[in-house]
């Protein structure tokens, strides 16, 4: 079995977010409104690395997440309302056919994958402009030792040119932090299997973070992937915890 890392890059490279796979860079300029690009796009004022998971520690130079700001009234009651509505909405989907019925698809449902997403086209396009806690753009599955689609989560997307005071506005970024994937460099077609190396160059693991280094190495640079992203796990009974940014543990009950 693959380890986690090698899993999740896997899973990125098939489209476990099917949604949102396809680079941005037609649609925006090479950096995204108020998000500083200089650093390269790294984890943007990460000195607390404790709520983050080893396998997205290890894509530090391909993300940019927001940075902790100063708590303002009403801060953390507007984002506790939003998982309160989220894990109201989600109880329906605790058997994933029900999922399945309306409207969700699972990506890549054959790769024995630790978390499963569970996408919904209509969603995705209505979350561009529009937030609505009770329609996530994924649901999230994790595979136990006794069933293989447990519900422990919801993933929400924003357009990836949304500004970090549009994503504010939805979740409050004195409570939760939204990421992006940045600097990302395909490996040319006969270069494929060195996303799965134990060294890579290419990928969202990989040592190539820009366009000069990608190109020499005769890959295709995106300076930004996918949408804007967060997590929800509202099972979780520290609320610290329900916007956690480790997917190598479960949020499940």
């Amino acid at each position: 079995m693959l380890n986690a890392r090698c899993m999740i890059s896997v899973a990125f490279l098939l489209g476990i977010v099917s949604l949102t796979v396809s680079p941005v860079d037609a649609r925006q300029k090479d950096s995204m409104p108020g998000m500083d690009m200089s650093g390269k796009g790294n984890m943007s004022g990460m000195s607390d690395m404790s709520n983050m998971g080893p396998s997205m520690a290890a894509m530090a130079g391909h993300m940019y997440i927001t940075a902790l700001r100063p708590k303002q009234p009403g801060d953390e009651e507007k984002a506790k309302a939003v998982v309160a509505t989220v894990k109201a909405s989600m109880e329906r989907y605790r058997d994933y056919r029900k999922a399945l019925a309306d409207g969700y698809s699972i990506a890549n449902p054959k790769l024995e994958q630790p978390q499963y997403h569970f996408n919904n086209e209509a969603n995705a396009r209505e979350a561009d402009d529009h937030f609505d806690p009770s329609k996530p753009t994924s649901l999230l599955y994790r595979r136990t030792q006794y069933q293989q689609y447990k519900l422990e989560g919801v993933m929400f997307t924003a357009r990836p040119n949304a500004t970090e005071e549009e994503l504010n506005q939805r979740i409050p970024l004195s409570v939760a932090r939204w990421h992006v994937h940045t600097n990302f460099c395909a490996a040319p077609a006969d270069r494929v299997k060195d996303y799965l190396g134990a060294h890579p160059k290419f990928g969202m693991f990989g040592s190539i973070h820009s366009k000069e280094v990608c190109e020499a190495e005769r890959g295709t640079f995106h300076p930004t992937m996918f949408t804007w992203m967060i997590h929800v796990f509202p099972y979780e009974r520290d609320f610290k915890d329900v916007f956690s940014m480790n997917d190598d543990v479960a949020h499940v009950e």
